[in-house]
Protein backbone atom coordinates (compact mmCIF):
# COMPACT_ATOMS: atom_id res chain seq x y z
CA UNK A 1 0.00 0.00 0.00
CA UNK A 2 2.67 2.50 0.79
CA UNK A 3 4.65 1.87 -2.34
CA UNK A 4 1.30 2.49 -4.44
CA UNK A 5 0.74 5.49 -2.57
CA UNK A 6 4.72 6.87 -3.18
CA UNK A 7 4.42 6.07 -7.11
CA UNK A 8 1.16 7.91 -7.26
CA UNK A 9 2.84 11.23 -5.15
CA UNK A 10 5.76 10.59 -7.24
CA UNK A 11 4.14 10.56 -10.20
CA UNK A 12 1.60 13.78 -9.36
CA UNK A 13 4.80 15.39 -8.88
CA UNK A 14 6.33 15.00 -12.38
CA UNK A 15 2.94 15.53 -13.68
CA UNK A 16 2.84 18.69 -11.87
CA UNK A 17 6.28 19.75 -12.77
CA UNK A 18 5.74 18.82 -16.56
CA UNK A 19 2.90 21.29 -16.76
CA UNK A 20 3.94 24.03 -15.21
CA UNK A 21 6.17 26.17 -17.81
CA UNK A 22 9.83 27.63 -16.97
CA UNK A 23 9.89 31.14 -16.06
CA UNK A 24 12.57 32.49 -18.81
CA UNK A 25 15.39 34.10 -17.16
CA UNK A 26 16.40 37.82 -18.03
CA UNK A 27 19.34 40.19 -17.05
CA UNK A 28 17.21 43.34 -15.50
CA UNK A 29 18.50 46.69 -17.07
CA UNK A 30 19.83 48.33 -19.74
CA UNK A 31 23.20 46.94 -21.89
CA UNK A 32 24.19 50.01 -24.41
CA UNK A 33 26.63 49.68 -27.63
CA UNK A 34 28.26 52.10 -30.09
CA UNK A 35 28.57 51.48 -33.86
CA UNK A 36 29.51 53.03 -37.46
CA UNK A 37 25.63 52.74 -39.49
CA UNK A 38 25.25 52.10 -43.26
CA UNK A 39 25.86 55.54 -43.91
CA UNK A 40 29.09 56.27 -41.42
CA UNK A 41 27.34 58.17 -39.11
CA UNK A 42 27.77 56.81 -35.25
CA UNK A 43 24.72 55.36 -33.49
CA UNK A 44 23.96 53.80 -30.11
CA UNK A 45 21.92 50.78 -29.72
CA UNK A 46 20.27 50.06 -26.32
CA UNK A 47 18.84 46.15 -25.22
CA UNK A 48 16.10 46.20 -22.22
CA UNK A 49 15.98 43.33 -20.34
CA UNK A 50 18.47 40.82 -22.42
CA UNK A 51 17.52 37.30 -21.98
CA UNK A 52 20.30 35.43 -19.43
CA UNK A 53 22.45 32.43 -20.84
CA UNK A 54 21.63 33.13 -23.99
CA UNK A 55 24.44 34.57 -26.93
CA UNK A 56 23.26 37.56 -28.26
CA UNK A 57 25.36 38.31 -32.07
CA UNK A 58 24.78 42.47 -32.36
CA UNK A 59 22.70 42.62 -35.55
CA UNK A 60 23.85 45.88 -36.72
CA UNK A 61 27.70 45.04 -36.63
CA UNK A 62 27.39 40.61 -37.10
CA UNK A 63 28.59 40.65 -41.06
CA UNK A 64 32.63 40.18 -40.28
CA UNK A 65 33.37 40.97 -43.37
CA UNK A 66 31.62 44.17 -44.66
CA UNK A 67 30.92 46.03 -40.91
CA UNK A 68 33.37 47.57 -38.17
CA UNK A 69 32.61 46.07 -34.91
CA UNK A 70 30.80 47.88 -31.72
CA UNK A 71 32.42 49.42 -29.39
CA UNK A 72 32.04 51.48 -26.10
CA UNK A 73 29.47 49.18 -24.32
CA UNK A 74 28.01 49.97 -21.24
CA UNK A 75 26.75 47.31 -18.77
CA UNK A 76 23.55 48.86 -16.73
CA UNK A 77 21.85 45.31 -16.13
CA UNK A 78 21.90 43.65 -12.98
CA UNK A 79 23.88 40.68 -14.98
CA UNK A 80 27.70 40.45 -15.76
CA UNK A 81 28.11 40.57 -19.18
CA UNK A 82 30.98 39.11 -21.45
CA UNK A 83 31.03 40.81 -24.25
CA UNK A 84 33.46 38.79 -27.42
CA UNK A 85 35.00 40.25 -30.55
CA UNK A 86 33.50 37.82 -32.59
CA UNK A 87 29.86 36.86 -34.16
CA UNK A 88 28.43 33.66 -31.85
CA UNK A 89 30.18 34.44 -28.34
CA UNK A 90 33.88 33.76 -30.68
CA UNK A 91 36.86 35.34 -30.05
CA UNK A 92 38.45 37.14 -27.65
CA UNK A 93 36.29 38.23 -24.31
CA UNK A 94 35.79 40.94 -21.31
CA UNK A 95 33.76 40.70 -18.88
CA UNK A 96 31.35 43.87 -17.80
CA UNK A 97 30.66 43.74 -13.89
CA UNK A 98 26.59 44.48 -13.24
CA UNK A 99 25.27 47.97 -12.80
CA UNK A 100 28.20 50.16 -14.00
CA UNK A 101 30.61 48.17 -16.57
CA UNK A 102 31.87 50.12 -19.22
CA UNK A 103 34.19 49.78 -21.71
CA UNK A 104 36.01 52.25 -23.89
CA UNK A 105 35.93 53.10 -27.66
CA UNK A 106 39.24 50.39 -27.76
CA UNK A 107 36.82 47.61 -26.73
CA UNK A 108 35.56 46.18 -29.61
CA UNK A 109 32.41 43.61 -29.88
CA UNK A 110 30.29 41.86 -32.05
CA UNK A 111 28.33 39.68 -29.69
CA UNK A 112 27.48 38.88 -25.59
CA UNK A 113 26.19 37.07 -23.06
CA UNK A 114 24.42 37.73 -19.79
CA UNK A 115 24.97 35.81 -16.72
Amino acid sequence: MRIRNATAAALGALALVLAVPSSASAATGEFTYQYVDENGDPAVTLLTDPPSGECLTLPEVADEETTPPAHSPRNRTDATAMVFTGADCSGDFFSLRPHTGYGSARLKLRSVVFS
